[in-house]
């Protein structure tokens, strides 16, 4: 936690000095990322809508000044979920006074089962700063198609399942994709790539 407190604050010292792309945001180029995949020259995630528990219409734009984190899950899910959420936890905690800019947007891939009530709950039993969303099975199936996600119900005896892919989007403060984060990176990790981004911007 030391090593990551230490180098954001050589940014920041950097930052005031206006050398380079840490002066301001840019848009351009790919960014020298340890663990995650680059997204910038992606364009995904731009237009979705969607509401949150409490009926608001949220988009990308709603997000803005904050650096989103955007998930697909579902809130029966036996394990990936609750560990990508776990993790943003972590992360957080080693962001330390920078934890307040990570926005974590939880978007559910099962709303037959997944209502704004249990969505509520189930995102704020880990952070209450975490967001969830969600919207009808077309307007799901929309969203996850815009992000490039992968879903499909699988049957499990007198239930179902949902199989998903599970990379953590990761957007700047400008609402520009930067980086795509595998389940498999561990907290640290995605602090370090996350540190990157808000070097950008």
């Amino acid at each position: 936690m030391n090593d990551l407190l230490t180098r954001r604050t050589v940014i920041a010292g950097l930052g005031l000095l206006g050398l380079g792309a840490l002066a301001g945001c840019n848009n351009s180029g790919a960014l020298d990322f340890k663990y995650g995949k680059d997204l910038s020259n992606k364009i995904l995630g731009r237009t979705f809508k969607l509401k949150d528990p409490q009926g608001n219409v949220m988009t990308l734009s709603s997000f803005q000044g904050s650096m989103p984190m955007v998930f697909f899950g579902f809130t029966q899910c036996p394990a990936v979920c609750p560990t990508t959420l776990a993790r943003a936890v972590q992360i957080k905690k080693l962001m330390g006074r920078d934890a307040d800019f990570l926005q974590v947007v939880f978007i559910s891939l099962d709303p037959e089962r997944d209502t704004p009530e249990v969505l509520d709950a189930y995102v704020k039993a880990f952070d209450p700063s975490f967001v969830a969303l969600s919207g009808t099975l077309e307007e799901t199936a929309a969203v996850a198609k815009e992000f490039g996600v992968f879903y499909e119900k699988v049957p499990a005896g007198d239930t179902y399942t949902i199989s998903h892919s599970s990379t953590s989007y990761v957007f700047d403060s400008r609402g520009v994709l930067r980086l795509g984060l595998s389940h498999s990176l561990n907290a640290r990790e995605c602090t370090e790539d996350l540190l990157t981004v808000m070097e950008v911007c």
